[in-house]
């Protein structure tokens, strides 16, 4: 059920396009629904079809395409690192790699203590400033050394709630 908040919000997002264009709205309930959950699941991607009138595997398909809509828990901070060929040729891999062994996860992973997911990315666009990485699909970090990417760590740990 779609509280009475969200219908606001998502009736927001709706009127901004022409009455048989609904759907277009798709991404922006995608992200209300996941900024009030802090994920999006099945049963909120069916919400978000019926209320767009949408085949229910036509908001799936773009849940699952963007991977900035989550599609289970994530930890307070979400880490993707770009791993795409330019990033990689400018060791976009051993940032995800020395991540991995800092946080002592596996790409795709929560700490347990669930301040950390780590994930890969696709292209960010910031090529020449490998290796990169987004912070909660908000935040873009360049030349992410091991050095500087202990410091993001620490950083973040020290963030109070």
């Amino acid at each position: 059920m779609i509280s009475e908040a969200t219908r606001t919000l998502f009736d927001r997002e709706v009127a901004k396009y022409p009455p048989e264009q609904k759907q277009s709205a798709v991404m922006a309930c995608l992200a209300i629904v996941q900024k009030e959950h802090g994920w999006v699941s099945r049963d909120s991607e069916n919400l978000v079809a019926e209320y767009l009138g949408m085949p229910p595997i036509a908001v799936h398909e773009v849940t699952t395409f963007y991977n900035m809509y989550n599609q289970r828990p994530v930890g307070k901070y979400k880490l993707n690192v770009c791993t795409n060929l330019p990033c990689q040729l400018r060791d976009g891999a051993k940032a995800l790699h020395h991540l991995e062994q800092r946080l002592g996860i596996k790409m795709g992973e929560t700490t347990g203590d669930g301040m950390f997911t780590l994930q890969q990315s696709e292209c960010l666009g910031a090529c020449a400033d490998s290796p990169v990485m987004l912070v909660n699909d908000l935040t873009m970090c360049s030349f992410m050394s091991n050095d500087k990417l202990d410091q993001l760590i620490e950083g973040l740990k020290g963030v109070q709630a």
